[in-house]
C-alpha cells in the first residue's frame, strides 16, 4: 500500500474535523442535562501515521538520505477523564504504537469538552505533554508534543460505552543534529505532523446516587368565596426532563378540569369548608420510580350579603366647552364578590360609558356644573349609585401655536464624493455652517440636529453618519473656532438618498421630527480627517 502524502493525511484530517465539529455543536446546542460520572476510562486499539522524516541511520553524514517514519498499525491507547461538571473534564492520555523497529509513544494531559446526549456523547479535546520516537537504528528522542481532536462515544449502559472512532492530530519536534550536517535543517529538527485513530470502550464510574421523582401541589388562592374559581399548580421534579409527563386530577369537592401541570376547580355551589385537590404524575416511559403524588388544601366561604360601594372622580373636573372629561368609577364588593358598572347619565353634554370608565363630551353643553352619575353592581344583583360634577367654563382664547422645528439650511457633498473624500465638509459647506453657527450665537435656547445622507449606490459604511459627525465636528472645534457647545449638536441618519446634510434648528420648547431618522453612536462614528494618514502620524508621535 502506498504511504499517505501529507497533503492527503491533512485533507482527511480536515474533512474529519469538518463532519466532528459540525455534529458536536449541533448536538451541543440541543443537549439537555444528563447524569454524569465522576470519572471515565477509555482502553483501545489505535492506528498512527507518525508525519515525519529523519535522517537514514547508516548514511553520509554529509550526505544524508531522508527515511520517511512508516504508517504504525499495531498500537493501543489508554485515556482517563476526570469529570468537573457536564461538559468539561481534565484527560490524561497514553498511547503507544510499535512495529519490527520503529515505534512512538505520548504521555499528554489537558482539558475536554464533552457534549452528552441520551444515546451519544461527542468531544473535542486539546492536550499537551512528552512524545517519545525510536526508527530503527536511530536513538530515541524525547520531544514536546500535542494532540488536538476529537470522537463520538455509543452508550451502551450508564457504565459501558463504545468508542466509535476518535481522530486527532499530533504533533511533536525532535533533534537528530547528529545524523545530519548543518545544511540539512529539515532533517536535523524534523518536525512530526501525524494522525491517530482509535476505537475502543469506555467505562463511567462514580455516578451520583438516584433521587426519586417527587411532586408538590399549590393552589392560588387559598380561600375563596362560593362561586370563585381556585387554580391548582403540580410542580414535578426529578423526573427525566426530556420526557413528557402525564397528569391525573381529582379533588373532594367542585369540579376540577386540568390540563398537564395546572388545574381549574370551579367551586359553584360549593358549601362552606376545607377541600382537597390532589395530583398524580407519570412518566409513561419508565416502568420503575416514575409516579408521584401531591394534594394542596383550600377553604371555600359562604357569600356574605352587602352591596358593593362606589364613587366617581373627574379628570380633569374642569373644562372648556367642547372639551372632554375622563370619568372613573371605584367599584368594589364589601364580600368580595366581582362587580361591574353600568347606566351612566349626565346631566349635561353626552356621556359614553365603557366598563369602569366614560367620557363626557362638553360639545355644545352650556357653562356651568355637569352632573355625571352611574350605578355599580355586583354578580348577586345588589347595586349601588354614585355620581361627580364637571365644571363646564367658557372658552378661552386660543394658546399660540407651539415652536416648532425647521430645516435652515444644507450641505451638498457631490464635489466630495468626486475626488474620493465623500465625507469632508468643504468650503462650500463651511459657509453655510458658519451661517448656523451664527444663529445658535445668537439663539443661546436653540438646539441643532445634523441629518446626513447618503445615496444607496454609494457603499462605505456609515458615511450618512461621517458626513453628519464631521459637520459637527466643524461646528464644535473646526478650524473656524465656532465653538459651539457639543451637547446643543444632535446628529442622525436620514433616508433620503442624497449627498447631503441637513440642519435643523429646534427651537427651546420644540421637538425634532425623528421618523425616517436614525440617532448615530458617535462612540463608533468618529469625524474623518481631511488627511488620515497624516492625522494617524500626528496621534502616534503625540504618544
Amino acid at each position: 500500500m502506498l504511504p499517505c502524502s501529507k497533503l492527503s493525511i491533512r485533507s482527511v484530517l480536515f474533512a474529519v474535523c469538518v463532519v466532528i465539529l459540525s455534529v458536536f455543536f449541533t448536538s451541543a446546542a440541543t443537549a439537555q442535562d444528563q447524569e454524569v460520572p465522576k470519572m471515565d476510562i477509555f482502553v483501545g486499539y489505535q492506528w498512527l501515521h507518525p508525519g515525519g522524516t529523519v535522517p537514514a541511520p547508516f548514511g553520509d553524514i554529509n550526505n544524508p538520505s531522508p527515511l520517511k517514519v512508516p504508517d504504525m498499525g499495531k498500537g493501543l491507547g489508554a485515556a482517563f477523564t476526570y469529570n468537573l461538571d457536564q461538559h468539561w473534564g481534565l484527560e490524561g492520555d497514553v498511547g503507544h504504537n510499535g512495529g519490527d523497529h520503529d515505534y512512538e509513544t505520548t504521555l499528554s494531559v489537558g482539558p475536554r469538552f464533552m457534549a452528552r446526549t441520551d444515546t451519544t456523547n461527542y468531544f473535542l479535546h486539546a492536550l499537551l505533554g512528552y512524545n517519545l520516537v525510536g526508527v530503527q537504528d536511530l536513538n530515541y528522542k524525547n520531544g514536546i508534543g500535542a494532540i488536538l481532536g476529537g470522537g463520538m462515544d455509543l452508550k451502551f449502559t450508564h457504565f459501558l460505552s463504545w468508542r466509535l472512532f476518535e481522530a486527532d492530530y499530533v504533533w511533536t519536534r525532535h533533534n537528530y543534529s547528529q545524523y545530519a550536517a548543518p545544511e540539512f535543517g529539515s532533517l536535523r529538527r524534523p518536525t512530526f505532523e501525524g494522525v491517530r485513530l482509535r476505537t475502543g470502550i469506555v467505562m463511567n464510574f462514580g455516578y451520583s446516587a438516584s433521587v426519586p421523582p417527587a411532586a408538590s401541589c399549590s393552589v392560588q388562592p387559598s380561600e375563596v368565596n362560593v362561586g370563585e374559581p381556585v387554580t391548582a399548580t403540580a410542580t414535578a421534579s426529578n423526573f427525566n426532563p426530556k420526557h413528557t409527563l402525564s397528569y391525573t386530577w381529582s379533588g373532594n369537592g367542585g369540579k376540577v378540569s386540568g390540563k398537564d401541570n395546572t388545574a381549574s376547580i370551579d367551586t359553584n355551589g360549593m358549601a362552606g369548608g376545607s377541600y382537597t385537590v390532589s395530583a398524580h404524575i407519570t412518566d409513561p416511559k419508565m416502568k420503575k420510580d416514575g409516579e408521584a403524588s401531591c394534594t394542596a388544601n383550600f377553604t371555600v366561604k359562604e357569600l356574605p350579603k352587602n352591596p358593593p360601594t362606589v364613587s366617581l372622580s373627574a379628570s380633569p373636573s374642569s373644562v372648556t366647552v367642547g372639551a372632554p372629561s375622563t370619568i372613573t368609577a371605584t367599584c368594589s364588593s364589601p364580600d368580595n364578590m366581582q362587580t361591574s358598572v353600568a347606566g351612566w347619565t349626565a346631566s349635561s353634554g353626552t356621556i359614553t360609558g365603557n366598563g369602569n370608565t366614560a367620557t363626557l363630551d362638553t360639545t355644545g353643553a352650556a357653562p356651568g356644573s355637569a352632573t355625571v352619575s352611574a350605578t355599580c353592581s355586583d354578580s348577586r344583583g345588589l347595586s349601588s349609585a354614585g355620581s361627580t360634577s364637571v365644571n363646564v367654563q367658557a372658552p378661552a382664547l386660543p394658546p399660540p401655536p407651539p415652536p416648532q422645528a425647521s430645516k435652515l439650511s444644507e450641505c451638498d457633498f457631490s464635489n466630495m464624493a468626486k475626488i474620493g473624500k465623500p465625507w469632508r465638509v468643504d468650503n462650500e459647506c463651511k459657509a453655510i455652517l458658519d451661517d448656523v453657527a451664527k444663529n445658535l450665537q445668537q439663539n443661546a435656547d436653540n438646539k441643532l440636529v445634523v441629518v446626513g445622507n447618503q445615496e444607496t449606490a454609494e457603499k462605505r459604511k456609515n458615511l450618512a453618519g461621517e458626513r453628519a459627525v464631521n459637520s459637527k465636528a466643524y461646528l464644535t472645534g473646526g478650524e473656524s473656532k465656532q465653538g459651539i457647545d457639543p451637547s446643543r449638536v444632535e446628529t442622525r441618519t436620514g433616508n433620503l438618498g442624497t449627498k447631503s446634510a441637513q440642519f435643523w434648528i429646534v427651537p427651546a420648547g420644540a421637538s425634532f421630527p425623528t421618523e425616517g431618522t436614525d440617532a448615530v453612536n458617535e462612540a463608533k462614528v468618529k469625524a474623518v480627517p481631511d488627511h488620515p494618514k497624516v492625522a494617524a502620524k500626528k496621534k502616534a508621535a503625540a504618544h
